[in-house]
């Protein structure tokens, strides 16, 4: 049976994705893509993209705001964009989206099924049943905006689709396994993304069966009018019941809605572990990494964040907010995208990628060394608090090509009229 893996409330935000960094989330995804497939292959991508935890990980170490709910599109998008053109070497394939998108999803299915040999009539009912499930089996105050599905040549699929609540200003995300998947109907969820709202009817509970066969029995015996005929027989009056029985808790991640990030949003020794293994195991490992031109402590500290989303367990991502440390986000929070810092990422991941791929799997090593030596050094690493660390940042931005919506970052004390006043440029 499929399992679920927790939950989190994700806040509504509003604004577009702007196309310097749209362009980057695309080959940064990708790289980071190639580099699961090729270490634990087609499988634990999916388990991975099943996972909410990692999944907004993913989307802030891409320069994503941590937090919000907009990590979804951007996220499938920049998969959408990037691993289309590899599926034939990948055996991967990203289908649906927002809106018009979503609704295209079946058919991409059957055209993917036609051209790789799978059911695509199969997989085109998984995702109808899947969307309406979540739209109507589970019935918890979000309408569904979003559906992406992703599936492999084997006919391995994930799904990740999203609910809006626009009067409370929040999202739910949905996520879906075909592993261990056998009912559609019965607790068939990888994991449901969004804090609990008041009451909700989850008919695919397994404590629902009864429910769902005495639904079915009424059906079938008094047909739609005298269901009806009931419902408006019982208008106004008092129904007694029993109140449902609670579902076992699950862990779930709490998004705020504050938009900056805070000391208490980050893990503080797992992030001092990232920066001690950068500063102290990276020279020596990467000595020859580090001859390239411009690739320096900065870039390497980048790449331990990177390391760990690609090699690390689920527990290592209960805290999102640490992986905007690597590429900062398109508002400036924690500080601006520093787009030197986030070129030369994905120029060391293409070129590790691309060797491993020949045989030499030198540099794709070194970095997973990055992320088992983080690992062992955050048991007594210290480091600058992280207040100080998103400050001295912020004050090297422009040396970093740093750049957000409200433009290129200025010098030092330098008044910038865009930044103070919230002007947005693309």
């Amino acid at each position: 049976m499929a399992h679920r893996a927790g939950s989190a409330d994700l806040p509504l935000h509003g604004g577009r994705v702007p196309k310097w960094l749209g362009d980057r989330m695309t080959r940064l995804g990708t790289v980071i893509t190639e580099a699961i497939v090729h270490e634990y292959g087609r499988d634990e991508l999916l388990r991975r993209l099943a996972h909410p935890f990692w999944f907004q990980s993913f989307g802030a170490v891409m320069g994503m705001d941590w937090h919000s709910s907009g990590i979804t599109t951007s996220v499938l998008g920049a998969l959408k964009r990037g691993l289309t053109p590899l599926s034939g070497e990948l055996g991967i394939h990203v289908c649906g989206g927002r809106g018009k998108h979503s609704r295209q999803t079946p058919q991409e299915l059957v055209s993917i099924g036609d051209r790789v040999g799978i059911d695509g009539a199969a997989l085109a009912q998984a995702s109808r049943l899947v969307a309406k499930v979540d739209s109507a089996a589970v019935q918890d105050g979000f309408d569904l905006y979003l559906h992406g599905f992703i599936v492999t040549d084997v006919g391995s699929w994930v799904v990740v689709q999203q609910g809006m609540n626009g009067d409370r200003r929040q999202a739910r995300r949905y996520h879906w396994l075909s592993e261990g998947l056998h009912s559609f109907v019965d607790e068939p969820h990888a994991a449901i993304d969004g804090i609990e709202q008041g009451v909700i009817v989850n008919l695919t509970d397994r404590q629902a069966a009864a429910s769902r066969q005495c639904q079915l029995d009424i059906l079938g015996a008094l047909g739609p009018d005298g269901i009806e005929r009931q419902l408006a027989d019982l208008e106004g009056r008092v129904i007694e019941s029993r109140p449902p029985q609670a579902q076992a808790l699950l862990p779930y991640l709490v998004m705020p809605d504050h938009h900056d990030v805070r000391a208490e949003d980050i893990v503080t020794r797992r992030l001092h572990g990232n920066l001690a293994a950068a500063a102290e195991f990276g020279p020596s490992d990467f000595s020859e990494l580090l001859l390239v031109p411009g690739v320096g402590a900065r870039t390497v500290r980048a790449l331990a964040m990177v390391a760990e989303v690609v090699h690390g367990a689920p527990y290592r991502f209960s805290d999102p907010a640490r992986f905007s440390v690597a590429h900062g986000s398109k508002d400036r929070h924690p500080y601006p995208v520093p787009l030197k810092v986030y070129d030369r990422t994905i120029g060391v991941l293409k070129s590790a990628v691309r060797k491993a791929k020949l045989g030499q799997s030198e540099e794709l090593a070194a970095i997973k060394r990055l992320d088992e030596q983080a690992r062992c050094l955050e048991r007594h690493a210290s480091g600058p608090s992280v207040e100080a660390l998103f400050s001295e940042e912020r004050a090297r931005s422009h040396q970093h090509g740093g750049r957000s919506v409200f433009g290129a970052e200025p010098p030092p004390g330098e008044f910038s009229g865009r930044i103070h006043t919230g002007e947005r440029t693309r």
